[in-house]
């Protein structure tokens, strides 16, 4: 029996959607190759969801403890509290482009428009939903700097187009959106020759096709009869590139769906809220366009999502500085190329589609022979630089690699961690930007003997340290890793050393002997002193938020220095607690982490 398109739908819809992210995202993640191979859409798109979800929950809640009869909140209230939640916790690209179709449906389905949004009765819900996905669609092609075609935005309006071809009620409207949304996405690696050389259609569009699945099933009450499919055929000759996109062999720059591709590119993904006007904003798009690529500029009246790859992360944050208030600031570094990959032995990873519809990376899946049976259910593994690291990570159950200074580990060593541990389903924490490809490559081997393995991109221990605080080996596997990836996501760090020799930095000329603040892994601060060049990067990190400060005393670390930083922090930052770890690393007298 077909549902109304009321508030308690919009909460089902978030829900559904929710629960089918979190089962396809470890798929989605594998198939993302595009603009970016980090591997990452199926859980940005995950979080985006989730956020809309809680503000959604978070409505009802209001609602029932208001005084007077229980009465929930309004289809408006609830669509506007959809996108709100979307646009302030829209992560990568994807989630970004994500919340502003959100925001579209939102502006029709809560009369944003001007026009009758939802009207009563079946027809005008239907036509309310039609308009819905238009003004989504839209709006997505409007926030994204240079729209390209093959993408999540060629999938959203192949739905708005099946749903405007399609007469009756908002179940048929939202099952004709989906399948239209289904048969764009199969036809993406047609029109994107990197998505062909693959074998795998877009992620973006993907996960957009399991919202509206969701969507379908929110209204009808049924799920959709069948469910989309992430692989396409494989190109085994020249593609040609849509309009607006580079020749074969190369993925696109200039985009807004999703940047650069595995072939270089901007350094830097840089993200941030911001409170400006749309004046501002209209010049900021200019202004970000001009110093990278994968622009995509989401949200209104006077709040905005910002999302670019750039070299100069600076220049970024200015450009947002000069235009408003940008605030939950995320820089996140690609790295090179090759540590983009998510398998070392090939270029992009594709889906395996045995018969069995098993991979030796799932729960249920076969072991190959020889494998070890008396496995426990689930374990982490972290790379750490200090033996006062290693027990507190032990501590809390996690297998330990020591990190050896000025030493290289081997994708080996990590891979017999990941045996050591004795478990089917294993989370490595390589806590080091430089080990994110070696860390990949050891997932790799273990998977291939039958051990299920998520790689969490921690560049720090301090991140490594946030990701284990919140793993819970009680709920599914996807869900313990987007947690752990979120927490260490959320978790800015900084370190101190001590500069060996006179060399040019970021922040100007250091001298032996100068102790070096690096934040985020680049020089920030030069300073004569531990604890001075210790205050000024907590002071700089903490002026743009934090609740607890982490801090790793190393090896050598005269006594006091940590205490004196404490109330340092206690003294002017108010309402931010600190705790101390004495980590015993050998060469980095000092590690922060601001969460």
């Amino acid at each position: 029996m077909p549902h109304t398109l009321d508030a308690d739908a919009v909460r089902t819809w978030c829900g559904l959607a929710l629960d089918a992210l979190g089962r396809a995202r470890e798929e989605i993640d594998a198939i993302n190759v595009y603009p970016v191979a980090d591997a990452d859409t199926g859980t940005n798109l995950y979080l985006t969801v989730e956020s809309a979800a809680q503000a959604v929950t978070a409505a009802f809640d209001g609602h029932a403890a208001a005084p007077g009869p229980a009465a929930g909140p309004s289809l408006p209230e609830a669509v506007r509290a959809m996108a709100h939640g979307a646009l302030i916790g829209a992560r990568g690209n994807s989630g970004t482009i994500l919340a502003q179709l959100l925001r579209g449906m939102a502006d029709v389905l809560a009369d944003g428009d001007g026009e009758t949004g939802a009207a009563a009765g079946p027809h005008g819900e239907a036509d309310g939903l039609r308009r819905a996905l238009r003004r989504a669609a839209e709006l997505a092609y409007r926030g994204v700097a240079h729209p390209v075609e093959g993408t999540v935005l060629t999938v959203a309006r192949a739905a708005a187009d099946a749903a405007a071809r399609t007469e009756g009620d908002p179940v048929a409207v939202a099952r004709a959106a989906y399948e239209g949304a289904r048969a764009a996405l199969e036809a993406t690696p047609a029109q994107l020759g990197v998505l062909a050389r693959a074998g795998v259609v877009d992620a973006g569009g993907y996960g957009l096709v399991v919202v509206l699945g969701a969507l379908a099933e929110a209204v009808s009450g049924r799920p959709p009869a069948a469910g989309p499919s992430a692989t396409g055929p494989v190109a085994t000759g020249p593609v040609a590139a849509p309009e607006g996109c580079p020749a074969a062999g190369h993925a696109a720059t200039t985009h807004g769906s999703v940047g650069e591709g595995p072939g270089g590119g901007p350094a830097f993904e840089v993200i941030y809220l911001l409170e400006a006007d749309e004046t501002a904003v209209a010049r900021l798009r200019d202004r970000l366009d001009a110093l990278g690529d994968s622009l995509v500029v989401v949200g209104g009246d006077g709040l905005w999502n910002v999302h670019v790859h750039v070299d100069d992360a600076g220049a970024a944050v200015e450009a947002g500085i000069e235009a408003g208030r940008p605030h939950r600031i995320r820089i996140t570094h690609f790295g090179t190329a090759a540590a983009r990959r998510v398998h070392a032995d090939e270029p992009y990873p594709r889906p395996r589609t045995e018969d069995t519809g098993k991979r030796p990376d799932r729960p249920g899946a076969q072991e190959p022979p020889g494998a070890r049976t008396d496995r426990a259910p689930r374990a982490v593994v972290a790379v750490v630089p200090g033996e006062g690291l290693a027990a507190l990570c032990a501590e809390a159950g996690a297998t330990t690699v020591a990190a050896r200074p000025g030493e290289r580990l081997a994708a080996g060593e990590l891979a017999q961690a990941v045996r050591r541990a004795r478990a089917r389903e294993v989370v490595l924490l390589p806590n080091d930007a430089e080990l994110r490809h070696t860390a990949a490559a050891a997932a790799a081997q273990a998977r291939a003997e039958g051990v299920r393995v998520a790689v969490i991109p921690t560049r720090s221990p301090v991140q490594g340290l946030a990701a284990l605080a919140v793993h819970e080996p009680g709920r599914s596997f996807d869900e313990d890793v987007v947690a752990m990836t979120s927490a260490a996501g959320a978790t800015r760090y900084a370190e101190l050393a001590v500069a060996e020799r006179q060399s040019w930095t970021m922040a100007g000329v250091c001298q032996a002997g100068d102790v070096l603040g690096l934040i985020d892994g680049d020089v920030a601060v030069i300073g004569d002193g531990l604890a001075g060049t210790a205050e000024t990067v907590l002071d700089r990190m903490l002026a743009a938020g934090g609740e607890l400060v982490t801090l790793v005393v190393g090896a050598d670390v005269p006594d006091g220095v940590a205490e004196h930083l404490e109330r340092h922090v206690r003294d002017g930052h108010f309402a931010v607690d600190t705790v101390i770890y004495h980590g015993g690393q050998p060469g980095v007298p000092l590690i922060i982490g601001i969460e």
